[in-house]
């Protein structure tokens, strides 16, 4: 017994030394001296300034791109079906007519800015404002009497052609159903654009600062375009941003169901009237004054647009140069004679 016992504890050693003599164990590369090489770490991917925001995250491509511009629609029962806002680098928002206002949205990476909508027709006052990002200014109709002389001025594209925006049922009439994908806009009106370098759009904070303004607290704002149209901002302390109201409700996106945040906010006060129709509005950007409104703070200001072409400048009211944190912004372009109210 002993020694069937000894036999086959001879037998498992033999089986554990070929099993320990088959394992092999991988060695580090030699270099062509014969010493040890360590692996070369993968490169960090290289970003560039966004133009529009200021932040640093883009490819070299995306940031020599031409900004897009994009007429929404914000009449008070479709800003339910809003849709590609919260992807914006800039909104503007004007009044267009009766109290009424609308949206311009501008991206510079367009192709990123998924569904956006629903897109509506060209004001004056936004080719201006487009032709100030040099912008590709994208839109379905115009008025004619006005703005339509004025887009020889800009390269612009009606958003129903070539396949590049379709109807989709809302629960609206016809007009409020025209939405396009990022992606199509780029497709049929940008891929095959030069690249160039592109200035910044304003005198940008460092990515890492974050601006506070000595004019006082603002954890509420509201800027009231009209007796049926106020236009509110709540600040979020959490994400550091503002939320966007309407006559006191939270707005969020038809399709990702977000509330519309966005980092700055401007408002700016001007000369609005009616044009010989006594219906359109005729809005002024010489400039005037205005307020800035970030991280639960803000300030006065001045404000210019020395020409059609020219990007509005901002200025702190001694004329020294405005510096803005990084990230996104809405801008309010209203009456001088309104009330803005902050909390």
């Amino acid at each position: 017994m002993l020694k069937k016992l000894a036999v086959i504890l001879l037998s498992l050693t033999f089986l554990t030394l070929t099993a320990c003599g088959n394992t092999t164990t991988e060695k580090p590369a030699l270099s062509s001296s014969g010493t040890e090489s360590t692996p070369a770490p993968e490169p960090k991917p290289t970003y560039y300034m966004n133009s529009l925001t200021g932040e640093v995250d883009l490819s070299l491509e995306v940031s020599k791109r031409q900004p897009v511009a994009v007429m929404v629609n914000n009449i008070n029962f479709a800003q339910k079906i809003q849709t590609g806002l919260e992807n914006a680098d800039i909104v503007y928002e004007t009044e267009v007519e009766g109290g009424i206002t609308r949206l311009m949205a501008v991206y510079q990476d367009i192709k990123s800015a998924g569904k956006i909508g629903s897109i509506r027709s060209a004001r004056y006052v936004y080719v201006d404002l487009a032709l100030g990002h040099n912008a590709v200014y994208i839109h379905h109709g115009q008025d004619s009497r006005y703005c339509g002389p004025h887009l020889k001025d800009i390269e612009h594209y009606t958003a129903g052609t070539n396949n590049c925006a379709k109807r989709i049922q809302n629960g609206l009439a016809y007009e409020h159903t025209l939405y396009a994908e990022g992606k199509s806009i780029y497709s049929c009106f940008m891929k095959n654009k030069k690249l160039k370098e592109r200035p910044a759009w304003q005198n940008f904070a460092d990515p890492e600062e974050s601006i506070t303004l000595s004019g006082g607290t603002c954890t509420k704002l509201a800027v009231p375009f009209s007796d049926s149209y106020k236009t509110g901002f709540n600040y979020d302390a959490n994400s550091g941003k503002y939320t966007r109201l309407f006559n006191g409700t939270v707005l969020k996106d038809y399709v990702s169901g977000n509330p519309t945040q966005f980092k700055n906010i401007f408002v700016l006060l001007t000369n609005i009237s009616n044009y010989s129709d006594g219906y359109h509005r005729n809005v002024s950007l010489k400039g005037g004054n205005g307020y800035y409104i970030v991280n639960g703070t803000y300030t006065p200001i001045k404000w210019s647009k020395s020409s059609s072409t020219a990007p509005i400048k901002f200025t702190n009211t001694d004329g020294t140069s405005l510096t803005v944190n990084t990230g996104s912004s809405w801008v309010c372009i209203a009456r001088k004679d309104i009330n803005v109210t902050f909390e």
